[in-house]
């Protein structure tokens, strides 16, 4: 019989960490994470869950308020005080809401790290995960110019990162990543657009698919899918798409139409593990390869990352740095390290693995809210 468990008590804490260095995209530029962790209580266990939204709708159209203010006022009264059999069933539960896919995958994973831990297993066997370490690389922010842009690539590589993806925008796209493959010829490169082109740019797209990459990730429009269709029968290279796939749904309808050839599961982008795996596994059947893209997270949600990363079909490096590369000081331990061959362990301790470490949670966060199961 599986474990039952009830939750009996959930916490929400935000917390604004530093960077070890900005962070540029296309839309935005970061220098903090706020970031939202929720922990759920039960059976003398507690999970832990992170929703790495931000401070602003520059990725998503969810920000660490509103995640807040849907956990608070509908997602944690539609779980709280359920007796809980299989993590699958969370998602249901939450139903009724539309949308906020970073604030329920936060409660839903947090479910299925205090699961695995009370039948006594990792995360990645609750998932069904494989491999004991996954490839990864390290995606690369906009830089001030192309030399500084070739020192940090330098930088990572000596690092033992072996994959490469290099943010890009209008104005710079063609002569920096053409400058990165003419250093290094051999280098496993791609670039990210974080949705910043549209069709009229086909000319700069066919000029990058020159350039012999890996994939170019989300080059349109953030809810686009019809239009991505279109550009990958003009170009070589795969369309990855990131942005677009909000659910398994869209990853259906986006590999029906030939909108991409590779698709990149963020399980806080698509709403939580269950429809994570539904991806993965419908992508593993058409022979579309996946891999696991990264939000900024704390080691909390790098854990569940490369738990989920450990799957069989993520054959592609994933975003799932070394803690250092973020964060000066991690909110969990233990850190996560780079193997010499560009890997990263995947924990085996029961649960997430890691453990939160108090002092750096009370030194960081600045708001807390406690919800309780009473029973009348």
């Amino acid at each position: 019989m599986a474990q039952t468990l009830s939750i009996e008590r959930i916490e929400l804490h935000h917390l604004a960490l530093p960077l070890v260095s900005p962070f540029e995209i296309s839309v935005a530029r970061v220098t903090h994470s706020d970031t939202v962790l929720v922990s759920v209580h039960g059976g003398g266990l507690t999970g832990w869950g992170e929703c790495p939204a931000t401070v602003g709708p520059y990725y998503s159209y969810e920000t660490s308020a509103t995640a807040w203010h849907i956990l608070r006022d509908h997602f944690i009264p539609a779980v709280l005080g359920r007796t809980v059999a299989r993590p699958a069933d969370v998602p249901g539960w939450m139903s009724h809401v539309r949308g906020h896919p970073l604030a329920r995958a936060a409660l839903e994973n947090a479910v299925w790290d205090l699961l695995a831990q009370a039948r006594g297993c990792s995360l990645r066997e609750l998932l069904g995960g494989e491999r004991a370490r996954v490839p990864v690389g390290v995606s690369i922010g906009i830089q001030p110019d192309v030399p500084a842009l070739l020192e940090t690539v330098e930088r990572h590589l000596q690092a033992g990162y072996r994959r490469i993806k290099l943010k890009i925008k209008p104005g710079w796209d063609v002569v920096p990543v053409q400058a990165v493959r003419e250093r290094w010829p051999d280098l496993l490169l791609q670039v990210d657009a974080n949705t910043a082109y549209t069709l009229a740019d086909l000319p700069v797209m066919q000029a990058l698919d020159a350039c012999d990459l890996l994939l170019i990730e989300q080059p349109l429009h953030h809810d686009d899918i019809v239009d991505h269709a279109e550009l990958q029968r003009h170009l070589r290279t795969p369309i990855c798409l990131d942005e677009s796939i909000h659910s398994p749904d869209h990853a259906r309808w986006a590999l029906q139409i030939g909108a991409c050839r590779v698709i990149n599961i963020k399980v806080g982008r698509v709403g939580g593990f269950t429809a994570a795996r539904r991806i993965h596994d419908l992508c593993a059947e058409q022979g579309i390869p996946v891999w696991c893209g990264g939000m900024l997270e704390t080691n909390v949600g790098r854990a569940a990352n490369l738990a989920l990363a450990s799957l069989p079909n993520f054959t592609l490096p994933g975003d799932i740095s070394a803690s250092r590369r973020y964060y000066h000081e991690d909110i969990a331990e233990p850190d996560f390290e780079l193997n010499p061959d560009s890997t990263i362990d995947v924990p085996a301790a029961p649960g997430l693995g890691v453990r939160v470490r108090s002092r750096q949670l009370h030194k960081w966060r600045d708001r807390h809210e406690v919800f309780s199961y009473h029973v009348s």
